[in-house]
């Protein structure tokens, strides 16, 4: 099943962060400004995560908010 087919089905915002965390894992690259990636580690070592926990956890928050 897709993301997508999740939506168009109704699916509750806790199946969506179940499907979302499932999965094999892959490696991403991307480009962002440095202060953008410093102040982005700065706010998760704060909280007590790593940067890549921090993203992934912003990332799921937002796929699986409902649009109301």
């Amino acid at each position: 099943m897709k993301y997508s087919e999740l939506l168009d089905n109704g699916a509750a915002p806790s199946e969506l962060q179940a499907f979302l965390v499932g999965g094999n894992t892959v490696p991403v690259s991307m480009r962002i400004p440095e202060n953008l990636r410093d102040a982005a580690k700065e706010t998760a070592a704060l909280s007590g995560m790593s940067f890549t926990t921090f993203v992934k956890m912003l990332l799921i928050e937002r796929l699986s908010e409902r649009a109301d």
